[in-house]
């Protein structure tokens, strides 16, 4: 079947997606679409992110097989795609550096940007000192505290770090601020979006910036799986001979989606999307949008259509997620359109699982994950008992755990 993979011209996949927003933020938002559309055509602008993803970044990054982990689960060879390894230590950076690429060519002098676990503040922060750029970030109380790390690697590279004390006091909270302060400020600021989240153009720019992740692993994996190495590159269906799975958490979406958008076409391989369970299934004890039991039903938030965490009234539900990363009640519309489509399958893992995970890739790979990859660890753990030996599953690693070391060790110690 030919899959969709791109949404329409008003932003919406499907029923997804779209521009739900205050009639003051249309004007720059078309701006920021016609610009993106001249940036993504343009040969120079592409070469000149190419050249800072591979000289500045590290790209591209390892797939690497990871031995121990697949004799400890007896099924699937096991790959981890190390976008660990990249500066900053999270994919975050992919998008970071083509947002401030385009911010500067619209000659936006001020950069805000919203963050829930620190990785994208910390990114936004650094690519704001590479170019010189004032850079304000927004973070919700109760984040700052779990990433007291990443505040001051943010302040470090010389961001100024918003704490906001409302609501949840997460990552939703911060984007509410984000935009709040673009609206005021939108001759001279550019909001620096760090999920496939909010009104077009945003999803599908991220996700266009983070796809690099899965046009690597195609090529990389193609002399296993028996991908034909030109298709790799394009992105179509390469006549799959082995069976894939790939697998990658879900908190926005952008990792995943990087990971998945480039293999969408070939109907062989499998993908499966990992959001946080939490500590139970009642609404407010998990981040897990796809669960319709836990509250999980299509919705508008933050200028898009999508699955939201809502009450029965239709309120904005809390939500709970050992991760930071993951900690958010809704999710990127395209996500929500593979989920309807089939396309890709939805789970979710718990945080006691996902610990167990973080430390069992620790001790097997000498690899310490994000709290967030360690959910897909998690899950990948499960899949590959139930995979043949000669089939490959393929985990995005999309951060290191440098920054969940004292949440881990707290929540060791509580048990």
């Amino acid at each position: 079947m030919k899959f969709v993979t791109q949404p329409d011209v008003s932003g919406h996949w499907g029923r997804y997606g779209g521009r739900y927003v205050p009639e003051t933020l249309m004007a720059p938002l078309e701006e920021l679409t016609a610009a993106y559309e001249a940036a993504r055509a343009d040969e120079d602008f592409q070469k000149e992110l190419h050249q800072l993803l591979r000289d500045y970044a590290g790209r591209p990054t390892p797939l690497f097989f990871a031995k121990r982990l697949t004799e400890h689960c007896g099924g699937a060879r096991i790959y981890l795609k190390r976008e660990d390894l990249l500066h900053t230590g999270a994919h975050k950076i992919n998008n970071t550096l083509g947002q401030i690429l385009l911010a500067r060519r619209m000659d936006k002098r001020r950069i805000i940007a919203e963050t829930g676990a620190g990785q994208h503040g910390v990114a936004t922060a650094t690519v704001c000192a590479l170019f010189g750029l004032e850079c304000v970030v927004y973070m919700g109380a109760e984040d700052m505290r779990r990433q007291a790390l990443n505040v001051f690697r943010m302040q470090l590279l010389g961001a100024e770090v918003r704490e906001v004390d409302a609501g949840s006091r997460t990552l939703k909270d911060a984007i509410n601020e984000a935009l709040r302060d673009w609206v005021t400020n939108v001759a001279d600021t550019y909001y620096l979006l760090g999920s496939a989240l909010g009104p077009h153009p945003y999803p599908l720019m991220v996700r266009d910036f983070q796809s690099v992740i899965g046009r690597e692993a195609r090529a990389q994996i193609a002399g296993y799986a028996g991908l034909r190495p030109a298709a790799a590159g394009k992105g179509h269906a390469g006549g799959v001979r082995t069976q894939i799975c790939l697998i990658a958490c879900v908190g926005g979406g952008s990792n995943s989606l990087g990971l998945f958008h480039p293999f969408l076409a070939d109907n062989s391989v499998r993908m499966i999307g990992v959001e946080a369970g939490g500590i139970g299934s009642e609404l407010g004890q998990h981040a897990a949008r796809f669960n319709a039991n836990g509250g999980g039903r299509p919705g508008v938030l933050q200028g898009t259509m999508s699955y939201v965490l809502q009450d029965e009234r239709g309120q904005i539900a809390t939500t709970h997620s050992i991760s930071a990363g993951l900690d958010y009640p809704s999710i990127g519309p395209e996500h929500a359109f593979l989920h309807d489509e089939g396309r890709v399958d939805y789970t979710s893992v718990s945080d006691d699982e996902a610990l167990d995970a973080f430390q069992t890739l620790s001790k097997l790979e000498g690899i310490i994950p994000a709290l967030e990859s360690a959910h897909a660890v998690a899950h990948a753990l499960k899949v590959a008992r139930e995979m043949k030996s000669k089939e490959i599953l393929i985990v995005n690693l999309s951060g290191r755990g440098d920054k969940d070391i004292d949440s881990v060790r707290q929540s060791l110690k509580s048990r």
